[in-house]
């Protein structure tokens, strides 16, 4: 008797141990019933309003890519912050993916919990090797919170990760290029933001991290830079800004390097190696020096054109603070046209944190970005436009408003990475005044928008196509 006691005993906890483990494998990575976009607020305010603030679920120009297109699967994956409610605020690494056979979503996947940070500077990136896998680099925040980077159990699967490390590793920017591997350019708070990169040939051994730039005056007791980047075949190439001193609040200037090579050698624009870190000012890789005229850059996008020549969209402005005092901030082009910087100016908007992005084709270029500055007016964001130019970025002109009569404004639109219609980018709204809910969009070449299943009650679910027209209303 007592030994069938027994036996019955250890069946039971063999059935808890197995019940259990797999609930916590389901618990791990589990699903969440809908996009619902982090919303957050830096604190920084002044007269009209917080420095940045609102929904930033698609969260730095710095984190590139947040979204790739997979022929092979015909599936767009994208991640993004986000979080359970809408009375949330800590921050999950989300992922989600949509099917361009069906038109349809799947429910988002959590990667990684940020255990009640708030943060977006936390948000991840992403990158698929040539098998399919997929890879999530989770930002961290210097050594106070550190990033991690996971990476899909199969191929083309967003159900389940295995983390791969933990290390310090800022705003990621990976690269995976096939027959070589991963190359990623990040941020270390070394004094004060410098740039890195390593390399691996499968994800699972890196190199040692390798500084890229750390300009200093003699005068100057710290550095800072921040980076936006781009991949054309196996040439990799970063833009990237200065902070004088450190203090993020002067960033300035506008730099270029690159690397042909897979990180051995680094170059300027014409081909000229430079020796790392750059550590010079008026280094060979400056586009256009800006700290004479009192002007901050904003870096956004990275493209090329058909000649694989790069092509940046920044924003340039007096002052770091938002509001009037400082004038309108303007949004460039910069372009090497094969024999010398060309720099041309779109339009203007109120907020050094209006962020969109740039696509090429031929002659024929586009931004899509937050251009409107309604309805919360000096706050980041606003209202969807596309701009297009037919001659190279010389001239632009706006052919469509892609949002109107918004109660929260939209910023941080985000090319996909490859992207193909209908999810060509995507982005998040959110009030920048006051804590609010935050809703996420799609949209394509044309200008349509549809707008990402806020509740989910099945596990695929097909979006909402959004009209701006007399007959719709933006939520």
């Amino acid at each position: 008797m007592k030994i069938s006691r027994n036996l019955l005993v250890l069946s039971l906890l063999v059935c808890f141990c197995f019940t259990g483990t797999s609930l916590f494998a389901q618990e791990k990575y589990p699903s969440v019933n809908g996009y619902k976009g982090i919303w957050f607020t830096l604190g920084q305010k002044s007269e009209f309003g917080d420095k940045y603030s609102g929904g930033l679920g698609t969260y730095t120009a710095k984190h590139i890519p947040l979204a790739i297109y997979s022929p092979e699967v015909n599936r767009t994956f994208f991640v993004y912050g986000g979080t359970r409610s809408e009375d949330e605020k800590y921050l999950l690494c989300m992922i989600g993916e949509f099917d361009h056979n069906t038109g349809m979503v799947s429910k988002p996947v959590i990667v990684y919990d940020k255990l009640g940070v708030d943060d977006p500077h936390d948000n991840p990136s992403l990158a698929i090797d040539e098998q399919g896998y997929i890879w999530v680099f989770v930002s961290g925040r210097g050594r106070k919170r550190m990033g991690f980077k996971y990476k899909s159990t199969l191929p083309y699967s967003t159900d389940s990760f295995e983390q791969i490390s933990e290390e310090e590793m800022t705003y990621p920017q990976p690269k995976y290029i096939a027959g070589k591997g991963f190359l990623n350019l990040f941020t270390k708070y070394t004094g004060v933001r410098q740039l890195y990169f390593e390399t691996s040939r499968d994800g699972d051994n890196w190199t040692k991290d390798k500084q890229l730039v750390g300009i200093k005056r003699p005068e100057d007791k710290n550095s800072g830079h921040y980076q936006i980047s781009g991949k054309h075949g196996e040439k990799i190439v970063f833009f990237c800004n200065w902070h004088p001193n450190g203090n993020v609040d002067l960033r300035t200037n506008l730099y270029y390097f690159q690397t042909e090579d897979f990180g051995k050698t680094w170059t300027d624009i014409q081909g000229n190696v430079v020796s790392l870190p750059v550590t010079d000012i008026a280094s060979s890789g400056l586009v256009k020096e800006y700290f004479s005229q009192k002007r901050n850059v904003y870096l956004k996008d990275v493209n090329f054109d058909s000649s694989g020549n790069p092509i940046a969209l920044y924003v340039e402005g007096q002052g770091h603070q938002p509001g009037p005092k400082y004038g309108p901030r303007n949004w460039h082009v910069v372009h090497w046209d094969g024999k010398e910087w060309q720099d041309h100016i779109i339009t203007q908007s109120d907020q050094n944190y209006d962020m969109g992005s740039l696509w090429i084709g031929g002659d024929n270029w586009m931004v899509i970005g937050p251009t409107n500055d309604s309805p919360q007016i000096y706050g980041a964001g606003g209202e969807v436009e596309m701009w297009k130019s037919a001659d190279k970025g010389k001239t632009w002109s706006k052919t469509k408003k892609l949002t109107k009569g918004s109660k929260r404004n939209h910023n941080y639109i985000r090319r996909v990475e490859k992207g193909t219609d209908p999810f060509l980018y995507f982005w998040a709204d959110g009030d920048p005044n006051d804590f609010s809910k935050s809703q996420m969009y799609f949209g394509d070449s044309k200008g349509k928008v549809w707008q990402l299943p806020y509740e989910m009650k099945a596990d695929q679910v097909k979006p909402k196509r959004l009209r701006s027209g007399i007959f719709s209303r933006w939520f």
